[in-house]
């Protein structure tokens, strides 16, 4: 069995304008290190099969199959070409596990596939302005006295993090 690892740096670039957050993967496999640049675009069906890799990592084709048919009406054959797609789009990687057997695991992290999906669904609808969006978000949603406080911390502490750097 392969070992692997997987080092993410955060570089943020400053401008006179804005922070350029980029993330860079560095995935290391029995030795071997490859850097991962961009965030390759996932469907919604590879996005089930990711889900399924992020919960528990490495699985086998046979383990995500089993997971996926409890949640969906796919075939085992759509959920092999559904994990060789993300083998090419370098989303996901594997090794061999025992006999012929590989296991699967993600060269993409869940925080940072949300932080890009979340920039791109702001940018197509609210053309990148955050403040509709959340506006919009807490006008419909039914939130908790719990959910309520949690956001009211993190405006609190958003506060505090800008008096900081305005004084």
């Amino acid at each position: 069995m392969s070992i692997y690892s997987k080092i993410k740096i955060r570089l943020t670039i400053t401008d006179y304008k804005r922070n350029i957050c980029i993330w860079i993967t560095f995935v290391i496999q029995g030795g071997e290190f490859y850097i991962m640049k961009e965030l390759p675009k996932i469907s919604e069906a590879e996005l089930e099969v990711m889900k399924v890799l992020w919960s528990k990592s490495p699985q086998t084709a046979n383990e995500v199959i089993k997971v996926l048919e409890s949640t969906t009406d796919w075939k085992p054959k759509t959920v092999r070409t559904l994990i060789n797609r993300l083998v090419q789009k370098e989303a996901i990687s594997y090794h061999k596990d025992t006999g012929s057997v590989y296991a699967y695991y993600p060269l993409v992290s869940q925080e940072c596939y949300l932080q890009v999906e979340t920039k791109s669904l702001l940018k197509r609808f609210y053309g990148a302005a955050f403040k509709p969006l959340l506006v919009n978000f807490l006008k419909e949603e039914k939130l908790s006295s719990e959910d309520i406080n949690e956001l009211k911390r993190i405006l609190d502490e958003k506060t505090e993090e800008n008096q900081r750097k305005e004084s």
